[in-house]
């Protein structure tokens, strides 16, 4: 369990190793029900759809690579996969959390509470949706703040030789950072901190972020892990909030 006394920063793969433990700790596992749910029923059937089209959309995506490029074709080749996945599963997980925004912030603030020893606040259904409008407020803010980087990146697909080599490379470090930023939000959010705010002080501790993002995009491709890993994230991005920003930010409502 994480220190209350707030202890020096460890690495992202802490974090999220934290996070697998976190989510069957006794007393949190009820509030890990909806999230879990929500993402093995969306994320599920959409990877299973996904599967049944890749034979289409991997060669479509390999027609864009030049003839003086066809000689790469055994390396391209799964570059291609990789991208199709990380887009088709970071587009799928931000639905995934739009849906389920509401209790995820409430797994959030239920560990909080657990991991510094403070009375849990007593959120019931009533206080879940009167914080709707807030928490949707505020996933429509990470999506406008996404939507433009994400366009530039996918025009980048469509163009030859780069497209193919070196676009899956900046999607994949883009989606880790958007990932950090989404699921970090969290207890940034229960503690009102504006989104500006929040994004600043990720970005003061950013190796350990994107090591954090980097190992919930990786999981997010990984079939059946892909199924639970929205409330492990919600568990690793809180412990990491407890001990690196919770001293500066915290503000119960």
């Amino acid at each position: 369990m994480v220190s209350p006394s707030g202890p020096l920063p460890r690495s992202g793969v802490y974090y999220f190793s934290q996070g697998w433990k976190l989510v069957r700790e006794p007393g949190i596992k009820r509030f890990v029900l909806i999230p879990l749910l929500v993402n093995i029923i969306l994320m599920g059937g959409a990877f299973w759809w996904l599967f049944t089209r890749l034979d289409v959309w991997v060669p479509t995506l390999l027609s864009y690579v030049p003839e003086w490029l066809q000689w790469l074709s055994y390396l391209i080749w799964p570059l291609a996969v990789v991208s199709i996945l990380l887009v088709f599963g970071y587009f799928f997980s931000t639905i995934a959390n739009w849906i389920a925004a509401p209790f995820n912030g409430l797994l959030a603030e239920q560990l909080e509470a657990r991991l510094t020893g403070a009375t849990p606040p007593d959120t019931g259904v009533f206080g879940i949706m009167k914080d709707v409008p807030r928490i949707m407020k505020r996933e429509w803010q990470k999506l406008s703040w996404y939507l433009p980087r994400a366009l530039v990146l996918l025009v980048l697909y469509f163009i030859p030789g780069i497209g193919q080599t070196v676009a899956p490379v900046l999607w994949f470090m883009f989606s880790a950072w958007m990932l950090a930023i989404q699921y970090c939000d969290y207890p940034f959010d229960n503690h009102k901190v504006p989104f500006k705010e929040m994004r600043i002080s990720l970005r003061q501790k950013k190796i350990i972020n994107m090591q954090f993002g980097s190992l919930v995009s990786l999981f997010t491709l990984i079939p059946f892990l892909n199924l639970v890993i929205m409330p492990v994230a919600v568990c690793g991005a809180t412990a990491m909030w407890v001990d690196c920003y919770r001293p500066k930010h915290a503000m119960w409502k």
